[in-house]
């Protein structure tokens, strides 16, 4: 009996060594808890297909807000261009180099020109969670947002969005992490590639969500899901059991996302796990 204790007391022992390890190498914790979607930055993205769902945001919207929960890894090269969302809004990262660093860079097809443009940028960390968001509308300030702080462009006459993408020069679907191809672009020179990283709570609106002028536009609750209401299009938690690549809009909307070339959802059970034997190493000692 007391040989058998000992064997078990050695089976945990390496357990509680070799499961830390296990979850160093494991992607972080959700802000949001739950899963989130992983995607390897070479071609796999998610995808709302244009000829079955159109543009999100209708014509004749008067505020937008686009937004989401990502975590960089590998930097991209400094001729490609990350996409973190895409279609009438895109949101992609730049690396500048080791002056400037990784940037989120933000842009929208405008209805009364009918092509892209820049809003500026804002500093983005590599391997940690940040909050994104890009708003604008009519009588508004363009805002591109990561955590507490945002770039604002434009003048107080503020932006409508297009609702004719066929010049857009990439594909008209939504997508977020890319293209599923490197597509060449004029915008700084290089190619529209693909994310590297986790994407959590991705959330379109048809409203303004935040308050330029008072600032704090980190979700206070970090472990709180985005909330559904009535200016919300589309809202996607990525909260499927790990490895499944068909994503569910909770908006009521029904815009499914579908993952390509292997973008699914990712977690960490395993430092869950690790927890649990924990409890389970105190219980053997007694």
């Amino acid at each position: 009996m007391k040989n058998l204790r000992n064997l078990s007391i050695f089976a945990c022992l390496f357990l509680l060594v070799f499961m830390p390890m296990r979850a160093e190498a494991l992607p972080p914790p959700s802000p949001a808890g739950g899963n989130y979607l992983a995607l390897d930055g070479v071609d796999d993205h998610a995808i709302l297909d244009f000829e079955t769902f159109g543009l999100l945001i209708p014509k004749g919207t008067d505020a937008f807000t686009f937004e989401a929960w990502i975590y960089p890894t590998t930097l991209p090269d400094k001729h490609i261009l990350p996409i973190v969302l895409s279609q009438q809004v895109r949101m992609y990262a730049w690396d500048h180099g080791p002056n400037i660093g990784l940037r989120l860079m933000g842009g929208a097809h405008l209805d009364h020109l009918g092509a892209a443009m820049a809003f500026g940028m804002v500093k983005l960390s590599p391997n940690q969670w940040n909050h994104i968001a890009f708003q604008g509308g009519k009588g508004l300030p363009e805002a591109l947002i990561v955590n507490d702080f945002a770039r604002i462009t434009g003048a107080q006459q503020g932006i409508t969005l297009a609702d004719d993408l066929s010049n857009a020069g990439h594909p008209q679907d939504f997508t977020i992490g890319g293209f599923g191809k490197k597509i060449e672009t004029d915008i700084h020179g290089g190619h529209w590639g693909h994310f590297a990283g986790y994407i959590d709570e991705v959330r379109i609106s048809k409203v303004a969500r935040y308050n330029i002028a008072k600032g704090r536009f980190t979700p206070p609750k970090k472990r709180e899901k985005f909330k559904n209401d009535a200016k919300t299009v589309a809202l996607w938690h990525f909260n499927e059991s790990r490895g499944v690549r068909k994503f569910s809009d909770t908006s009521g909307n029904a815009y499914h996302l579908r993952g390509k070339n292997g973008a699914m959802t990712d977690g960490t059970l395993a430092v869950e796990a690790e927890r649990k034997l924990a409890i389970t190493w105190g219980q053997l000692k007694q």
